[in-house]
């Protein structure tokens, strides 16, 4: 990014940092100013201070609260870093023993089915070594921009990075399952009854246009010759299911999490929509993994699809 200015170490007021960092953690200046005991122009001034100090705005300045701005989101990054590390300093100095965990920063696409999401990240906490998981939601190409700046140890996803991205990013695929529909009890019975031509007739619930499963979806049906009856398309899987699950409409995810949605939602399976398979990828700024748990989520998830095939 580039800043109206050049920033040297000596110029960076760590102290106008602090409060530009309790600020963003609040959302507002009240908030901020009722945690640090101080008055309002006071936290305002020191802020204003700090974006002289790096040339550039800090906040979006439209809207109610305070809104980080690209540039903003970036110096809060490095500043979560720089105070989780000082507290650890004081720690060490107040004589209290502490056992760093390793730090693991993931990125997970708003559009992934958040139950996968889970089963990958679960091994996370199946193992001696403790991690401290840091997990982002977002649009895919802003956590690819993060990645390209280091800002993840990895992106998972339901989509590889096409050649047609320009950053520097390898795909490691994890695996892959077939898409299964799901609905609530009365409209799962009626899918089956003639399935998957039943799709053409009942509503369905489907993910937002340009994600990677509308994607294999609309592929799916073309071949097929069936026309869904639409009634809602969702960006975010977690609301999609929870409309299903309220009888709205049946809706499509990778099998692979088959148990865990039928539980979580009580939902039933309407029947697997054969010919069309989702995958799943880990990403990684570096063509070999060296994070630990990066490893580790790669390892458990390829044993994972594997053992979920049928036999």
């Amino acid at each position: 990014m580039l800043l109206r200015q050049t920033v040297k170490l000596d110029q960076l007021n760590f102290h106008h940092l602090y409060y530009f960092w309790v600020v963003a953690e609040e959302g507002s200046v009240t908030a901020a100013s009722k945690r640090l005991g101080l008055a309002q122009p006071s936290v305002s001034a020191q802020v204003r201070k700090l974006e002289d100090g790096v040339g550039g705005e800090l906040f979006d300045r439209s809207g109610r609260g305070r809104v980080l701005s690209q540039l903003g989101r970036e110096v809060h990054a490095y500043a979560d870093r720089i105070f989780a590390e000082g507290q650890e300093l004081i720690d060490f100095l107040n004589g209290k023993e502490t056992v760093k965990p390793a730090r693991l920063v993931v990125g997970v696409p708003d559009s992934m089915p958040k139950l996968l999401a889970y089963r990958l990240l679960q091994p996370v906490y199946g193992v001696e070594q403790q991690f401290e998981l840091l997990c982002h939601a977002s649009k895919f190409d802003d956590l690819l921009s993060d990645l390209a700046v280091n800002r993840f140890d990895v992106v998972l996803s339901n989509a590889p990075v096409g050649p047609h991205v320009r950053i520097r990013a390898f795909n490691h695929k994890l695996g892959e399952s077939t898409l299964t529909v799901f609905g609530a009890a009365e409209l799962a019975a009626a899918a089956r009854e003639d399935f998957p031509n039943s799709l053409a007739k009942l509503p369905m619930l489907l993910p937002a246009a340009g994600t990677e499963l509308r994607r294999s979806l609309d592929l799916w049906m073309q071949q097929a010759d069936i026309r869904p009856r639409c009634v809602g398309e969702f960006y975010d899987s977690a609301l999609l299911k929870e409309f299903g699950a309220a009888g709205v409409g049946l809706f499509a995810i990778p099998g692979v999490v088959s148990e865990e949605v039928c539980r979580q939602y009580r939902v039933e399976i309407a029947g697997e929509l054969h010919g069309v398979r989702e995958s799943v990828y880990a990403i990684t700024h570096q063509k070999r993994i060296a994070h630990p748990g990066v490893s580790l989520i790669v390892e458990s998830a390829r044993e994972m699809f594997a053992t979920s095939e049928p036999a």
